[in-house]
């Protein structure tokens, strides 16, 4: 899959990679002009016909290469996206009872100390964490520690 991206790389990298490397010959070239004269008057033209033109050639390139990567990124994502929209579930009914049933179901309330989140005991972020100890009902008043979304343990409560 990885080499399938590489061979369709997006045309704004390829000219952005060319115009790098032309505008890195144009300086190269117009220092090797500008230093083999010794008047200001003979330099100029070497600035005006290649440093210049190669200075404005690296700047498109930092451009382009941008772009490209941009887009690049772009298209990544959308597949991506595309991938978790055709994944459907195996059998129907049986991703509806999985959604329909709630992650955790116990009424025990549990903190990590240090934490900000509570969660119900059987909670798979603190199932089986020695350290998780039970909430303080003074904190969950202040609103220092927020139900945990995964558990959701306001419906506890109700």
């Amino acid at each position: 899959m990885r080499t399938a991206r590489l061979r369709t790389v997006h045309p704004a990298l390829w000219a952005g990679w060319a115009a790098l490397a032309a505008g890195a010959v144009l300086c190269v070239l117009g220092w090797y002009g500008v230093s083999g004269e010794r008047y200001a008057e003979r330099q100029l033209p070497y600035l005006a016909s290649c440093t210049i033109p190669g200075a404005a050639l690296i700047v498109a390139a930092a451009i382009l290469l941008t772009h490209g990567r941009s887009a690049l990124a772009a298209a990544r994502v959308e597949e991506l996206y595309g991938l978790l929209v055709a994944a459907e579930p195996v059998d129907a009914e049986e991703s509806a009872q999985t959604a329909a049933a709630p992650i955790a179901i116990s009424g025990d309330l549990l903190m990590v100390p240090g934490g900000t989140l509570w969660h119900r005991a059987d909670c798979p972020l603190v199932a089986g964490k020695p350290e998780a100890v039970p909430v303080d009902a003074k904190l969950v008043a202040n609103g220092e520690l927020s139900p945990c979304p995964i558990c959701e343990p306001a419906e506890a409560d109700d």
